[in-house]
């Protein structure tokens, strides 16, 4: 038992000095493989910012210049991990890995079919031009600006400044809203007057308030106004008009600034516009003789 127990110290500490001998022995390579990564890494950046410059200066979508400049990151940082594992002589390492990769990489591709689909969407996103960061978008039921196009995700900032991560592929399978890709847009809005007003004086005072209000409408024939029915408690019309704008905010702010537009001019001649209400009518009058003949037979 003793001898068994002599025998595996030795065994164990032969194969203790053959690795650290070993490290010893690779210690210049190790220093050289870890000072090739950092050099490599600083080089990425500096070669990636170099590149981002350049293909700005072709390219006007943000999105697409980030994309580029990170798969130049990565390609060189791959370049430099690569150099440093054959400077530690792990080159039969390294293709062993290679093919491993090549046979795993089926069973990878079926367990990140997600994760693939929203990188090569994301990659989409990034060569339209319809889409394009600092837009302001309107897609599967938020609305915000957008941020950032990453590999991954799609990032809008809402009006109440949070962020909202959105996976590629569902804006590719969405339908977007764009706000910004035009200068103007329009504005509707809805209203009532009371069944006594004079509808024609009511479609000029409201034509002319919104000319007065927005310095865009340039007179009073570019405002629409049309009658729309006859509602429980006023006749109800919409009008639309042409502003300058490219964000949700802007239709919210011109919706709000022709309301108050139409309110004074409304007031100032004398113009009801009603509230939902409900009128209880009673037609039917009991008769006394029937009212005397009932309190008779009670009594």
């Amino acid at each position: 038992m003793t001898e068994e127990l002599n025998r595996a110290y030795e065994l164990l500490s032969d194969k203790l000095i053959g690795w650290f001998n070993a490290i010893v022995k690779n210690i210049p390579n190790l220093i050289i493989a870890i000072i090739v990564l950092v050099v490599f890494y600083y080089i990425s950046k500096y070669v990636s910012r170099i590149i981002g410059k350049l293909v700005s200066k072709k390219v006007h979508q943000d999105s697409l210049v980030n994309i580029i400049t990170k798969i130049v990151a990565i390609v060189i940082i791959a370049a430099g991990l690569f150099l440093a594992l054959g400077i530690l002589n792990l080159s039969k390492t390294l293709e062993t890995l290679i093919g491993a990769a090549g046979v795993s990489g089926l069973v990878i591709g079926l367990a990140l079919q997600g994760t693939l689909s929203n990188t090569f969407a994301g990659i989409v996103l990034s060569f339209r031009k319809s889409i394009e960061l600092g837009h302001w978008v309107e897609t599967n039921g938020f609305a915000g600006e957008v941020v950032e196009i990453s590999l991954k995700n799609f990032v809008v900032k809402e009006a109440d400044n949070k962020l909202v991560m959105i996976p590629n592929k569902s804006i590719l399978e969405n339908p977007v809203k764009n706000y910004s890709l035009t200068k103007k847009m329009r504005i509707i809005v809805s209203c009532g007057v009371g069944y006594e007003s004079d509808l024609e004086k009511v479609k000029q005072l409201t034509k002319s308030a919104i000319a007065k209000q927005f310095a865009e409408v340039e007179k009073e024939e570019d405002v629409e106004f049309y009658y729309q029915e006859f509602g429980d408690s006023s006749i109800n019309f919409i009008t639309r008009f042409w502003i300058k704008g490219n964000k949700a905010k802007d239709k919210i702010t011109g919706q709000s600034d022709a309301i108050i537009a139409i309110k004074k001019a409304f007031d100032a001649e004398n113009i009801n516009i009603p509230f939902p209400i409900r009128t209880l009518q009673f037609d039917n009058k009991l008769s006394l003789a029937k009212d005397e003949k009932f309190n008779e037979a009670e009594a």
